[in-house]
This record gives C-alpha cells, sequence and structure tokens, in this order.
C-alpha cells in the first residue's frame, strides 16, 4: 500500500468518524437547533424589512442591500408572523 492510498483511507475513516460523531451530539438536538434557526431567520428578516414596515431603522441604507436575498423567503415568513397578506405596499406575493 502507498503512502497515497494510505493517507486517503486515514482521510475516508476520519470524515466518517466525523460525520458520526456529529450525529450523535446533534441527532437528539436537530428539531430544537432548526427552530432556533428559524427564529434567528425570522429576526433577521423582521430587522432588514423593517423600515419597510414602518419601525425606524437606523441601518436601513445597509440594509436595503439585503432586501433580494430574503425575497424568496417572504412569503412563508409573513404567513409564519400571523400575516394572512403582505404587510407591504411593494411586495404582493398572495
Amino acid at each position: 500500500m502507498t503512502y497515497r492510498e494510505s493517507a486517503r483511507r486515514l482521510s475516508r475513516r476520519w470524515a466518517a468518524l466525523q460525520s458520526g460523531l456529529a450525529e450523535y451530539y446533534a441527532g437528539p438536538y436537530r428539531q430544537a437547533l432548526a427552530r432556533e434557526r428559524r427564529d434567528e431567520d425570522d429576526l433577521f428578516t423582521m430587522v432588514v424589512l423593517g423600515e419597510a414596515l414602518g419601525v425606524p431603522d437606523p441601518a436601513a441604507y445597509y440594509s436595503v442591500e439585503l432586501m433580494p436575498m430574503l425575497a424568496e423567503d417572504f412569503h412563508a415568513w409573513h404567513r409564519r408572523m400571523g400575516m394572512p397578506r403582505s404587510p407591504l405596499d411593494h411586495a404582493s406575493c398572495c
């Protein structure tokens, strides 16, 4: 067995071990972690869209650049927030 083959084999085993450990430790908390990530994403969306929703935002000049990135998830966001229709006049998704 050559050095390269041995290194590749060790690399594959190391990757499998890392994957297994990640699954072992994060597996039971996957749902809670997903919920926290969604809550953080919702807060980020609220901050970025705050100016459009009428909330004064001192960083609106910078956050307006992020609005196109949130466009595809906007419908799901406003439905999760309990708004049956889009709260923005210029963005009607329903």
